[in-house]
């Protein structure tokens, strides 16, 4: 007994440093994290005179949020971009609970060499093909519309393979009892497959619309007007030369185009992390 104490207290104090620098690591990777969010929240929320001086009994203002909101149409560019990523992310499920479905189920000629070539797609970066990608939005006649901004990400290789790992773990027996009572293909999917994939669709919905919600530089090169830009694109308003740089308005309007992720993420973090648990995301 008292060997397998003392053993006992020497794991224990070997874990506790290592639990204390896991914290202390924890709390620094956080505050480097969070501090740019709360310089950009600081300077929105006073003078510019202030933006670059703490201050703590300065003046606050909204001023910041007033003239960002003012100097461009932000009420179009939130409707552009909820518009655009709702398009992506419903069209995305369809197509991807489709090919997944088909992946996990059936068994065709080919269908390794197909679900590896479409893997190939998770290691290709979307810039590689951004000039092929214009020439073909051109093509069609495409270029400065919502619909042209969101094709290339209709097929995502990511969410076809995260609902065929989920869709090969539903037990078989729940695919035969629903066969058994008569129902088809689709039936089987609808009401079997996709109750049984919720967490996965939950989590895989949080990664896209906050990819799409901020992707820059493929909304930039096809985007011409203010009919089709997003508030990424929109926010380079704000740093042009000939404006001058305010470091305040630019927070403030930053903040705006981050407001509804972040509020979204506050709210529903619990479920969100859930999901991704039981999704297997790490």
């Amino acid at each position: 007994m008292n060997t397998s104490t003392s053993v006992s207290r020497t794991f224990t104090g070997l874990g506790q440093p290592a639990g204390l620098l896991s914290t202390v690591g924890a709390w620094v990777l956080g505050l480097c994290w969070i501090t740019p969010l709360l310089y950009a929240l600081w300077a929105a929320i006073h003078p510019s005179e202030f933006a670059t001086k703490l201050i703590w009994n300065a003046p606050l203002t909204i001023d910041n949020f007033l003239a960002a909101w003012n100097a461009a149409p932000f009420a179009r560019y939130f409707l552009n971009t909820t518009l655009l990523v709702t398009m992506i992310l419903m069209i995305q499920l369809v197509l991807c609970t489709l090919a997944a479905y088909a992946f996990a189920r059936y068994d065709f000629f080919g269908k390794n060499i197909l679900f590896s070539l479409m893997l190939v797609q998770l290691m290709v970066m979307p810039e590689i093909l951004i000039v092929r990608n214009y020439q073909t939005l051109s093509q069609l006649g495409l270029v400065d519309t919502l619909f042209g901004i969101g094709l290339p990400y209709f097929a995502s290789a990511f969410a076809i393979f995260l609902l065929r790992q989920t869709f090969k773990t539903i037990p078989k027996e729940l695919i035969e009892a629903a066969m058994m009572e008569g129902a088809t293909a689709l039936q089987v999917l609808r009401h079997v497959y996709i109750p049984l994939a919720k967490p996965t669709y939950l989590a895989f919905a949080l990664v896209s619309v906050s990819y799409h919600w901020n992707n820059f530089l493929w909304p930039l090169v096809v985007s011409n007007s203010v009919e089709s830009r997003p508030l990424t694109v929109g926010l380079q308003v704000f740093s042009s030369t000939d404006q001058g740089i305010d470091w305040s308005i630019i927070t403030a309007a930053t903040l705006l185009t981050s407001a509804p992720l972040l509020l979204g993420f506050l709210i529903f973090q619990r479920q969100f992390v859930q999901s991704f648990m039981r999704a297997g995301i790490k």
